[in-house]
């Protein structure tokens, strides 16, 4: 039986990729030691920061 995690990932997403993004996840993967998956996690991060950052200057104007 698996050991229970604090943060389980029961979610599964695929997506096709041309060679040459693959190619370049592939480098990305080796520059880091990190897996696909912690790379993924890491791009939906800064991508949502970015997001709020672009968000923060119309919310001051309503303030």
């Amino acid at each position: 039986m698996g050991r229970m995690r604090e943060n389980p990932r029961y979610n599964v997403i695929s997506m096709r990729i041309s060679d040459e993004e693959r190619d370049r996840l592939l480098q990305i993967m080796e520059a880091t030691h990190k897996s696909v998956s912690d790379i993924m996690r890491e791009a939906m991060e800064i991508f949502a920061v970015q997001l709020e950052q672009k968000d923060q200057p119309a919310q001051q104007k309503a303030a």
